[in-house]
């Protein structure tokens, strides 16, 4: 059967009129595009905050050194690391048997003025009753001027040795009473309710409080925490009482604990021979995950915008005298367009676009050739 000369024709000519259509568009494809002249950016939405940043340490809102005010050997312990005790509670024992002694020495004291004083008082009687009978035989002249002035002498020492047993009868009951007291020392208790954060003697060793109060342990209320956050003094300046405040702590970074300022210390601290001061806030703990000396990373809300334009901050120009910056903006075939854009709160990315600017225009931060200019000798 013979073969139709059309048959074959027909895709080859086909395939002749695609090929060259394919070859230009990957021509069209491999060909690089004019590169843009500018380094752009969007005007997007977003919230926006300006904040003073601050590293903080964490501390108890109430925590007490429980100290001894007597000397002697801690006889016992009561309680552990962690235990919770009311106020009032026994924490330790100091050996009483010295003070035990001191205070029976001073009752003793105490008892031989008593023994004193009422010998002194019946010698008193005995010289007041010798007085009043000189004084009657000398008015029925009886008895001689000179033997009525003796009694009367005798009466007033014994009156003056009684009021000197009085005042060394007083110190003996005030010693008395401080034995007594220091006696109670021994007995440490608890002065508030909390935790034992930390132990600073064991037991058997000897406690000196000559010259300071040595430190027994610690009590803490861990309900809650207040946090100092350290604050430069360039930014202190900006911050007041009952701003909000958040903070975040190294092992859970993505939790936030608000709380708002409750005071600014005025005594600054130096550190490295800079200058801060402490800002103060408290923050609840019921979960007990916040513990003492934990490093805090502390924001404070200055300003706060929700939903706000966003520009840039590197795409503001100079400010003019109305207080609105330039802002280049660019359209399609590069053609450029200068404004004037309103500006309110900023931090170090983004200021806030109060007029002026679209969502979506897109903004000039920089000239493209500059920058890939920056890296050649």
């Amino acid at each position: 059967m013979p073969k139709e000369p059309g048959r074959y024709r027909r895709p080859l000519l086909a395939a002749a009129i695609a090929l060259p259509a394919m070859l230009a568009l990957l021509a069209w494809r491999l060909t690089p595009s004019e590169p843009s002249l500018y380094i752009t950016a969007p005007v997007t939405r977003g919230d926006l905050e300006d904040t003073v940043l601050a590293n903080g340490v964490l501390q108890p809102v109430r925590q007490v050194d429980v100290g001894a005010q007597v000397n002697g050997q801690l006889k016992s312990l009561k309680v552990k690391l962690g235990d919770k005790v009311k106020e009032g509670q026994l924490l330790a024992q100091i050996d009483p048997v010295l003070l035990e002694n001191a205070l029976r020495q001073a009752d003793a004291a105490v008892a031989s003025g008593l023994a004193q004083r009422e010998a002194k008082q019946a010698r008193l009687r005995q010289a007041r009753l010798a007085w009043q009978r000189q004084r009657g035989l000398l008015e029925q002249e009886a008895a001689s001027r000179q033997e009525m002035e003796a009694a009367e002498a005798d009466l007033r020492a014994l009156q003056a040795e009684l009021a000197a047993l009085d005042a060394d009868l007083a110190q003996r009951r005030i010693k008395a009473g401080s034995a007594r007291i220091d006696l109670g020392y021994t007995r440490i208790v608890a002065p508030m309710d909390g935790e034992v954060v930390a132990l600073s003697t064991l037991e058997g060793q000897t406690v000196v409080a000559s010259y300071q109060v040595p430190t027994i342990l610690k009590l803490a209320d861990l309900d809650s925490m207040t946090v100092k956050a350290q604050v430069s003094e360039a930014d202190v300046i900006r911050i007041v009482d009952r701003q909000a405040v958040y903070f975040t702590i190294l092992g859970e970074p993505d939790r936030r604990y608000h709380a708002r300022l409750r005071a600014i210390q005025p005594s600054p601290e130096k550190i490295n021979n800079a200058v801060f001061f402490n800002a103060l806030f408290d923050v609840p703990n019921a979960e007990r995950k916040l513990r003492i000396d934990m490093t805090a990373q502390v924001t404070i809300l200055l300003g706060q915008a929700r939903n706000a334009l966003l520009v840039p901050l590197a795409a503001l120009g100079p400010r003019d005298a109305a207080g609105a910056f330039a802002v280049r903006v660019l359209h399609p075939g590069q053609r450029i367009e200068t404004r004037n854009v309103r500006i309110g709160m900023s931090n170090n990315v983004h200021a806030q676009v109060l007029a002026g600017l679209a969502d979506g225009e897109r903004v000039i931060t920089g000239d493209a050739s500059a920058a890939s200019g920056q890296g050649e000798p």
